[in-house]
């Protein structure tokens, strides 16, 4: 993808660094007005590559979320009885705004998230690819017939929208995590309530933008920002007009908000954390396996739920491994968003920092040893050295816990029963990756693993088209293909008699 970066553009205020300033929004979206908080307060927005001041969005509390439940509630009856061909119209509208405008929005999301532009723009080009999906599958939520039991009846099922939907997003894609369930919403019939995450709420309100272009009617799509999430969580869990949570986050937040949307019922959508084991057996092509490991861990500066967390690598390659990966890693150019050939952006906020550097320190302080990195990088900003971490123990913190940073753990494994007892002792399972050629391993490891995807003999396994999802405690439900679109749909059963 071509991507023209400035790097003059560092010195510009975010508004003037856009084609379209209008989509640079600083106000809640309710019932299709730009409106301030009740609170009358605000909430401050950085580039976590310079601590600079991009502006402020609204700090809202649960009033304001009960505004925008309601909004959508009112919205509901009108936009779930469209035909799905006028829905399926708006968004493919929705879509071709958001590819016309990805600069811009790749240019906003760089700068609150710290991704390098050229990778922002391929995000907003990815999420988009949810809404072209969706905007064709909103015409294929096929019921059925069942042959019936008697001969004066016959059976059929619909499938009807679940209602008001309250959709919780997180910051490291904030524009695929949110068109990946606001598209199949809106597909279904759903009205939605957005609460995006306090540190990147930008790329949200210019998605909204674009939705009020496209002619989506005002309280369809609403969103809500704030700076502390737990009063506008706890009223979307809690209140009875919502039927739907879906959430994007950590295994403790959406264990909590699933214990909450217990109290009305509510269907939920859970996609948690991970701890990806990526298996690299010793007749693997290892020029694709570092190239696949590259992929997967140091993307996003590490901080994707299907990163590489665990590397696993078979002890008669182990050395030559290491040697081509550490060639790779040497490479990676750490820097701000908009600097020209960077690779690597900084962390997301300190306290992601501070815990990438703990976990680090943790397992160099029970033997591992560093390779290169295990520091910090310059002296502004929440930049982290790409680094090596060789011969990590079992007892370290970091092959335990998910480090959402640009840190590879290698360990050493002598057999295809070792290292399948190691990747699934875990309570988590969303993603796992392994290398092979023998045909015969290749299917045992994808049925071994207890994990919701595999890539084999690949590192990027992300699309719109496939069931995204995990086990364990890596959550409930699937987005991205046709199923993405039932987890929006009740199913309602009709039995005709008196025939």
């Amino acid at each position: 993808m071509s991507v023209v970066v400035d790097p003059a553009q560092r010195g510009l205020t975010l508004e003037k660094k856009l084609q379209d300033p209008e989509l640079l929004r600083d106000r809640n979206l309710i019932d299709g007005a730009w409106c301030l908080s009740t609170t009358g307060r605000s909430h401050p927005v950085f580039d976590p590559s310079i601590g600079k001041l991009l502006g402020n969005v609204p700090f809202s509390d649960s009033t304001d979320a009960e505004r925008g439940i309601k909004a959508a509630h009112g919205a509901f009856h009108d936009w779930s009885r469209r035909t799905a061909k006028e829905r399926s119209a708006l968004l493919r509208r929705w879509y071709e705004l958001i590819m016309s405008n990805k600069q811009d929005l790749g240019i906003i999301l760089s700068s609150e998230q710290g991704k390098p532009l050229s990778e922002a723009v391929g995000e907003v080009a990815f999420g988009a690819s949810y809404v072209e999906w969706y905007a064709e599958e909103a015409k294929r939520a096929y019921g059925e017939m069942i042959p019936t039991h008697a001969a004066d009846k016959r059976l059929g099922v619909i499938k009807q929208p679940v209602g008001v939907v309250a959709l919780i997003t997180p910051w490291n894609f904030p524009s695929a995590m949110i068109t990946r369930k606001v598209a199949p919403a809106l597909a279904a019939g759903c009205t939605v309530v957005i609460k995006p995450a306090e540190d990147t709420p930008l790329s949200a309100l210019a998605l909204g933008e674009l939705a009020q272009r496209a002619g989506i009617p005002p309280g369809v799509v609403n969103i809500v920002t704030t700076g502390d999430p737990v009063p506008i969580g706890e009223c979307l869990t809690s209140h009875p007009e919502v039927r739907k949570l879906s959430f994007t986050g950590s295994t403790r937040v959406g264990k909590l908000l699933m214990s909450r949307c217990a109290g009305t019922i509510k269907k939920v959508s859970l996609e948690l954390g991970g701890n990806a084991p990526f298996i690299v057996f010793d007749d693997a092509d290892l020029d694709a396996a570092v190239a696949g490991l590259m992929v997967s861990k140091y993307r996003n500066t590490g901080q994707t739920c299907i990163s590489a967390n665990r590397i696993y690598v078979q002890a008669p390659v182990f050395d030559r491994f290491l040697e081509k990966l550490k060639a790779e890693v040497s490479r990676l150019k750490v820097g701000g968003p908009f600097e020209p050939g960077v690779d690597q952006g900084p962390l997301i906020n300190q306290a992601a920092l501070d815990k990438v550097k703990h976990l680090v320190d943790d397992a160099i302080s029970l033997g591992a040893q560093a390779v290169t990195g295990a520091r910090e990088h310059g002296n502004e900003g929440l930049f982290y050295e790409p680094t090596i971490l060789k011969d990590v123990p079992k007892n370290a913190r970091i092959l335990s816990e998910e480090v959402f940073g640009p840190v590879t753990s290698l360990v050493r494994f002598s057999s295809e029963s070792e290292v399948v007892a190691m990747a699934n002792d875990t309570l988590v399972g969303l993603a796992g990756y392994f290398y092979s050629r023998d045909i015969g391993r290749i299917w045992r490891m994808a049925e071994a693993l207890d994990v919701g995807m595999v890539g084999i003999n690949e590192g990027m396994i992300s699309s719109e088209v496939i069931p995204f999802g995990g086990v364990k405690e890596s959550g409930i439900g699937r987005e991205g293909s046709r199923h993405g679109l039932d987890e929006f749909l009740d199913l309602k059963y009709l039995c005709f008699g008196g025939l």
